[in-house]
């Protein structure tokens, strides 16, 4: 699973937060008026200052008590001034950056589901979600705050330093001195950072993935007591994410230090000097006090630098692994008409392979394909059943049908219409699918079965499926199956993923073995149910018991990623070794025919061995 750890060496955060740029463009006009705002708030904090040295220099000096009463005021109204319209910049984002994360995050999800199922086969699922979790927070923390502060405070610090120059140029020097070891410092910590802050996002991805695996295989953890391995594991991860947050608060930590510390030591420097000049007379201690007053108020400006660069840093890498998954390219949403043969639909032609070739899309050049020139052709109305060993292919041929992996070479048609032809809406639209391995969401029985089809489906639907258990739940067909489903059993969850294949009568059905999970007696009920479904559908079914296979009109035997001999159940039997062998039982053991990698051996399965019948 790919854990996409990008090299941060060559990267500008610049370019990479500019990337945000089409989602905040609704919200700018109330981002600049935030900004603009703050600027005024913060360049209102510096005219206290001076306001100081009028008091000192005159009512205080003066001994006049009116005057320093009137200075409080003045002071007093600059604080309100400044403090509303600090509160007036936050009112003035917190809307418009939530609905940036929401859209983001919506623009994310929405992403992920045209992605091809390749995407999601190299990708683990924990990193997604931290992309849309985790990195999402951190991008409207940096919209909502350092965006805003790397500019307030840039405009503060200029804005002060002038008027400090102006009060004494002699002692604006003494505090511009550590302005070069300071930048210098920032430009080594950005570079620094910027690599562990990737480091550490993306093992935040790989802890979300431990965490998400170990909650859905906890009855896998429990059964085989694997759960002190687990606790290692995650503990392991834990601490390496410890360490490289620990790496992270030692940069922040030094260029803090280097902030602060020499500011400090420039103030410290001014003040001496200063005090030496009012002694002197050279100098009005109204003036020092307003100098020391700005040089104070610039303080938090200054400090801030560190933790606003380390926050832009976090954004910026942030937006890089959020545009890592938006950047994969999605699947086509509408056909090519001109992409291979084509008849008129009223051809009724049924499902065709013609040369059908096919090799993951990762899997090396020169390693054998998957599948090899395969020619099939299941006539309209006809169900055929796929055979053949462990790991010859049958279901990665079934999950071509509906384009969830795309062909190498060769092409299928759908009554003589190729399926590339058509859009992905418009071919899913034919063709129903049923998985060995059901997946359920967490919502209601009918809900996961209906997905969106007319609820006039839904009991003749339970019905073929013979999942009529579904009445006697607490709430019928409205009840919450839990996540995966995992509150029912491994019959009952098969039996609604068939339900949910055969609502609203689909042309084409492709079933990789429905019928695994269910006991003896439930098999044939639903065998029985089926052939009335099966009379008007084309089929291609998966199958590894003969009772399923006798649920076909024809027979395929896929070896090795060829079909190998197509006929009857009783004709293969007589005339072809291998599938007799199949059919024995000894050579198959059915269940979830997972992808294999090339140089790989296939994953076992596990089945109820049955005599042919």
């Amino acid at each position: 699973m790919s854990t996409t750890r990008a090299n941060t060496k060559d990267r500008s955060a610049v370019r990479t937060l500019l990337r945000l740029w089409p989602y905040v463009r609704p919200a700018r006009a109330r981002l600049f008026t935030a900004a603009s705002v703050a600027i005024l708030a913060s360049c209102t904090g510096l005219v206290i200052p001076l306001v100081l040295k009028w008091m000192v220099d005159g009512p205080i000096a003066d001994h006049d008590t009116a005057g320093v009463w009137r200075g409080a005021l003045y002071l007093l109204l600059l604080g309100f001034a400044e403090a509303l319209l600090f509160g007036l910049r936050r009112w003035l984002v917190a809307r418009p950056l939530s609905h940036v994360e929401a859209e983001m995050r919506a623009g994310l999800y929405r992403h992920l589901q045209r992605l091809p199922v390749a995407f999601h086969d190299r990708w683990a699922s924990g990193q997604l979600l931290s992309r849309g979790t985790t990195d999402l927070m951190l991008l409207r923390m940096f919209l909502a705050f350092p965006l805003t502060f790397l500019l307030v405070n840039a405009v503060t610090i200029i804005v002060g330093v002038i008027i400090m120059l102006l009060q004494d140029w002699a002692l604006g020097l003494v505090i511009l001195g550590p302005a070069i070891p300071v930048m210098i410092t920032c430009v080594i910590f950005e570079r620094r950072y910027a690599g562990v802050a990737r480091l550490a996002q993306d093992q935040v991805g790989d802890l979300t993935t431990v965490v998400e695996e170990s909650v859905l295989g906890i009855r896998i953890i429990k059964g085989f007591g694997r759960h002190r391995s687990q606790a290692r594991a995650f503990r392991d991860l834990s601490g390496t994410l410890r360490g490289t947050e620990l790496r992270k608060a030692r940069l922040l930590a030094a260029i803090w230090g280097v902030i602060v510390t020499l500011p400090e030591v420039a103030i410290g420097a001014a003040l001496v000097l200063g005090c030496v000049q009012v002694a002197d007379g050279s100098l009005s201690a109204g003036t020092l006090v307003a100098f020391l007053s700005t040089a104070l108020a610039l303080r938090w400006p200054v400090d801030s630098i560190g933790f606003l660069l380390a926050m832009s840093q976090e954004a910026a890498t942030a937006t890089e692994r959020y545009f890592e998954a938006m950047d994969e390219v999605p699947e086509q949403e509408e056909g090519n008409r001109a992409a291979g043969p084509h008849r008129p639909a009223a051809d009724s032609d049924g499902l065709r392979f013609h040369h059908v070739r096919f090799r993951y899309p990762d899997a090396p050049e020169d390693s054998p394909p998957i599948l090899d020139l395969i020619d099939l052709h299941i006539r309209p109305g006809e169900s055929m059943a796929l055979v053949g060993a462990t790991g010859s292919g049958k279901t990665t041929l079934t999950a071509l049908v509906p384009r969830l992996h795309e062909l190498t070479s060769g092409h299928i048609t759908l009554d003589g219409e190729d399926i590339t032809a058509m859009s992905r809406q418009e071919l899913r639209s034919k063709v129903a699918v049923a998985f060995e391995e059901p997946t359920l969401f967490s919502t209601g029985v009918g809900d996961n079965v209906l997905m969106g089809a007319d609820e006039g489906e839904l009991d003749r639907a339970l019905s073929v499926a013979q999942a009529d258990f579904v009445y006697a739940l607490p709430q019928g067909t409205d009840t919450q199956v839990g996540e995966q489903g995992l509150s029912l059993s491994g019959g009952q969850r098969q039996r609604l993923a068939l339900a949910r294949a055969v609502v609203g009568a689909p042309r084409f059905l492709v079933l990789d073995d429905p019928l695994s999970a269910l006991d003896v007696h439930t098999e044939a009920a639903v065998e029985a149910a089926l052939r009335d479904v099966l009379a008007d559908t084309t089929a291609l079914i998966v199958a590894h018991r003969p009772s399923t296979v006798q649920l076909a009109d024809r027979v395929a035997l896929l070896s090795d990623g060829r079909i190998t001999a197509v006929g009857t159940h009783h004709e293969l039997l007589r005339t072809n070794a291998e599938y007799a062998h199949l059919m024995s039982g000894a050579g198959e053991e059915p269940g979830d025919e997972s992808r294999t990698e090339p140089g790989q051996e296939p994953r076992e399965e596990s089945r109820e061995e049955e005599c042919a019948r």
